[in-house]
This record gives structure tokens, sequence and C-alpha cells, in this order.
């Protein structure tokens, strides 16, 4: 995987962007000035960031995999150490489908006739979401839960809890023990001692 030079960052014109950041050069970005990026962010090939007026905020510590998207009117944000598999899709805004209007992006329809649920989603610090699974508008997913692959998630996820389905229901509890980690990676973080690899080398 060649990911894009810091100089290329840089031009691609982000609202901030934090150091150790590694962007597939296969990825897409839009509106890109609305898009906040934090430390040690990872995007994989093929992966669609598509901010509106909300904006795209991750935190440091994210990854991004493969094919995944992140698309919508509303905020979209990515806490701490968060984590998307491949091929998941966040939505913030979406089409009425119940026939009282016409579905279709703004390009093509003008908005008068449209009807869209614009609402924010929020991923907090330690969640990740598994491969091939959707997130609709107004969903937050609380810190530390998991969304198992192929989820569809329309409503809120408490927190240290793993969830899976659909529909969507909550699995187990999960452990917290993973924190004990964080104080030492941030010590080995701020010592300048994580080892991570060159621009445009693969990993």
């Amino acid at each position: 995987m060649a990911f894009l030079t810091r100089e290329q960052l840089y031009k691609i014109g982000f609202a901030s962007l934090g150091e150790h950041v590694f962007i597939s050069d296969k990825a897409s970005v839009h509106n890109s000035s609305k898009i906040s990026i934090g430390n040690y962010v990872r995007i994989d090939d093929f992966s669609v960031l598509s901010a509106g007026n909300g904006g795209i905020e991750l935190s440091d510590f994210v990854h991004i995999g493969c094919q995944s998207s992140l698309i919508g009117e509303a905020k979209i944000k990515l806490g701490f150490y968060c984590g998307l598999s491949s091929k998941v899709s966040l939505y913030s805004s979406n089409d009425d489908f119940s026939g009282i209007s016409l579905p279709g992006v703004k390009i093509v329809i003008p908005e008068k006739f449209r009807k869209l649920t614009i609402k924010p989603i929020i991923l907090e610090n330690y969640t990740i979401i598994g491969s091939n699974s959707v997130v609709l508008p107004g969903v937050t997913i609380g810190e530390g839960a998991v969304v198992g692959a192929l989820s569809f998630v329309r409503k809120d996820c408490k927190p240290w809890f793993t969830y899976s389905g659909n529909p969507l229901r909550c699995v187990r509890r999960r452990s917290q023990e993973m924190l004990k980690f964080i104080p030492e990676l941030k010590k080995i973080q701020e010592a300048g001692l994580i080892k991570l690899p060159l621009y445009g080398i693969e990993s």
C-alpha cells in the first residue's frame, strides 16, 4: 500500500492535520476543509471521506480499513483508538424511501423535492466497527463498544458492550482490561519510540 507524502497531504487542504498520518494514495477525500485528522491515523485503499457541513473529525490512533465510507451532511466523529474494518459505511445523512419525496443526490435532484435525515454519528473512544457494517444517522457508539461484522446499526450502542447482527442485538459485555496499556502507549508516543513505515512504502 502506497501512502501520500506529507507534502501531498498538506496540498489536500485539511482543516487540521496531525503527525504520523498515513493515507493511501488510492483513498478519496471530498470537502477536505471540513475534515480534521489527529495523530497516528491510517486510512487504507479505496476508502472515501466525504464531509458535509458538519465535517469529519478523526482523533488520535484511528484506523479506517479499505473500502470504508464516511459520508453525510452532519458531523461524523471518531474518538481516540477507534477502528473501522474493511467496507464499513457511516452515513450521517440519508434519503427518505417512503415515497413522499424523491431520493437522489443534490446535484441531480433539487432540495425542494428531497427529504433527508441529517444527524451526527459519534464513535466514542476505543470503539470498533466490524467489516461490512452500516451505521445510520443519529447513532452514538458508546465508549469501548464493539459492533460485529455485517451489522446494521440504527440505534445507540451502550459503552463496553459487543453488538452484532441485523436486527442489531447486544451480545455480551466487553472487558476494559485494555485500558491499562494506554499510559504506557502515551509514554512511548511522547518519547517518539513508535516505529512507523516510511511514506510510500508498503506496510
